[in-house]
Parts: C-alpha cells; structure tokens; sequence
C-alpha cells in the first residue's frame, strides 16, 4: 500500500520548489502515457535491484515545481490494469517486481503514484527486449544510482550475487537447525506442488476435505462390490488425515464467488452509475475498507509463498490481485449514489 502522508512530504515545497530532489528512492515524471510502460517498467527494475522507490507523476522539470497530471494523463493513469502489468513484468524480467499505484491529491492537483519494493531475489534481470528503441534490451541489468535509472556497474552487481549467496547459505542453515531440532526421524518434506508429504519412503497425498469425502478406499487385490463406484486404489498403508501436522485445505471456487476484477468491478459500477469516475469508485473501495470484508472480496494470492507470508504476518504483497463479487457492485452503487444525490 502507498502511504499518503510520504507522498505528501516527498512533494513538499520549500520557497515554491521541491524541497526533496530525484535520488535513489525517488523519480519525478511530468505526465503518465501508457505508450510509455517500457520506460516506466526499467525504473521498476532499478528500483527493484536497489532499495525501492517511488515514481511520481505530476512534477514539471527545470525548475522542479508541482503541475499535476492532466486530465488526459489522469484517464490514461486510471486505465491501468494491476493484473495486466503484474503479468507484463513477469514476462519481462526474470523476477518478480513487487509495486503499487495510487493517485494522491495535493492542493486541487493530482498526482500518480508507484511505489516499488526491493526485489526478495536480486537481480532482476530483462529477458526480453520491450519499448521503442529497445528502451529494456534482453540480458540487461537496471540500477539506481543518485537521481538516475541505467545499466548496473559491476561493483554493485558483486555486491548483488554476494548478498544472495549469504541469503542461501543462511536459509540452509536455518532449515538444518529446524530439523536438528525437530530430530531427523521427525522430519517429512511437503511438496505443495504436488500436494505431498514424503517421509523415508512413506509418500502421503494431502486431500482436499470436500474431495476426500466423496472417495471410498479399496485395498490393491480386494473384490470391488460395485463396478463403476468412486474409488481410489491404496497400495500401501492408509494414513489418517489426524496424523497429519500439515493439512492442506484447497480453496475451490474463489473466482466463482468473487468473478471480478478491479477493473471489471470500476466498469459495472460506472455501467450503473455513468457520472462516476474511476477514481470515485477506487476512492470508495479504499474509504469502506472492501479489500479486507469477505463480504465482498478476496485475495488471489499468485502462489502459496505469499499466502503463507499473508498468514504468518497479516500483511498483504502489495502486487497481489483482488477480486470482487456482485454484492461489492450494489454496495457501491449504493454508496456512490446517495453521495451523488446529496450533492
């Protein structure tokens, strides 16, 4: 999530000019063009591959003063699609760049927002090229250094391999503690890509509960009484489920009960209400609070990892997709036209 109040003093003013100039955390753009993606997705890679950063749109350049986005920038600023972009980086770079949007109001201007956090597996790295004049170009390493985005020196690239070595290094060590602890006759590995545990030569298939309900067990060599019965060949030893210490509970149907997207739940609402913009609908999801009610929507974590950190510390990666249901479009019709009718 970007936070409101730094933005505002990354934009304070100082005698009419800003007071806070373009670093290694910060770069200041004068308009948003969509047309432009590559050149915004390599600050995203240098941000990345250093400490993160927040890239600002809405300053005018020499002198550096306040202008905010046009209208025409704001629609194009609006337009952008979190899932889309998530997916584009990916294809792009080798890992997976973490960033946010928001649009921030100073003063009757506004100004558009991405704040991009430091990459968890460094470097990133472009893998294909993209932009005109192959502005991202295969192969190639972007870095932040002072107030510009350019291709990585080698000493900072040393220092990237160095740290991700030690983060290696340090995890197997972790993990030989937490088996030494645990004693090795103890231990088991999960594999959550398979859905399971395996213990010497033991392999054990974690279920879904609903889905284990439905299966009926039948030993390798026994009579089958009725051909053509749900059934699931054991060969070995069953294992109750209450064994188990890891459980795997398979969340089915998540987008059967949340269908929309952020963008598909803007557009119905701006279906039902055509006088309300983008930003209103954004602006009332983020006063109610819908990204965190059930109610009304959901987290579609892209992969265990994150909802095990999601679990395990309550915070939400700012790049995961939310998605919606019909009763998140009434809730805000509902909203957004009592506002409307009392102004």
């Amino acid at each position: 999530m970007i936070d409101e109040t730094k933005v505002k003093e990354l934009l304070r003013l100082n005698g009419g000019r800003l007071y806070h100039r373009e670093g290694q955390e910060l770069e200041f753009k004068e308009q948003f063009n969509l047309a432009a993606l590559a050149d915004y997705f390599r600050d995203f890679a240098a941000f990345a591959n250093n400490r993160g950063g927040y890239l600002i749109i809405g300053v005018k350049d020499a002198p550096r003063i306040l202008s905010g986005m046009s209208e025409k920038s704001i629609d194009q600023f609006e337009k952008i699609d979190p899932e889309k972009i998530t997916g584009f980086l990916l294809e792009i770079f080798s890992s997976d760049i973490e960033w946010s949007q928001a649009i921030v109001d100073i003063d009757n201007m506004r100004f558009g927002v991405f704040r991009v956090l430091p990459a968890r597996a460094k470097p990133v790295i472009a893998r294909k090229d993209e932009g005109k004049d192959q502005t991202i170009k295969n192969g190639e390493i972007y870095f932040r250094y002072g107030g510009r985005t350019q291709r990585i020196q080698s000493a900072e690239l040393e220092n990237i391999i160095s740290h991700r070595i030690e983060q290696n290094n340090q995890q197997w060590i972790d993990l030989m503690s937490k088996i030494g602890r645990a004693g090795p006759q103890n231990a088991a590995i999960l594999d959550t890509e398979n859905a399971l545990i395996e213990k010497d030569e033991t392999r054990i298939m974690v279920l879904d509960e609903e889905l284990a309900a439905k299966l009926k067990f039948i030993k390798q060599g026994e009579f089958v009484e009725k051909d053509g019965a749900t059934a699931l060949q054991l060969v070995g030893d069953v294992v109750p489920v209450d064994q188990v210490e890891v459980i795997k509970h398979v969340k089915e149907n998540l987008t059967k009960n949340y269908p929309l997207s952020a963008m598909e739940l803007a557009a119905e609402v701006q279906r039902l209400l055509p006088a309300v913009g983008r930003h209103h609908v954004w602006r009332c999801i983020q006063e109610n609070d819908l990204k965190n009610n059930s109610d009304y929507s959901a987290y579609n974590f892209r992969n265990k990892k994150q909802e095990d950190e999601y679990l395990e510390t309550g915070e939400v990666p700012p790049v995961t997709p939310i998605i919606y249901n019909h009763a998140a479009v009434e809730f805000l019709v509902k909203v957004l036209g009592d506002k409307n009718r009392q102004q």
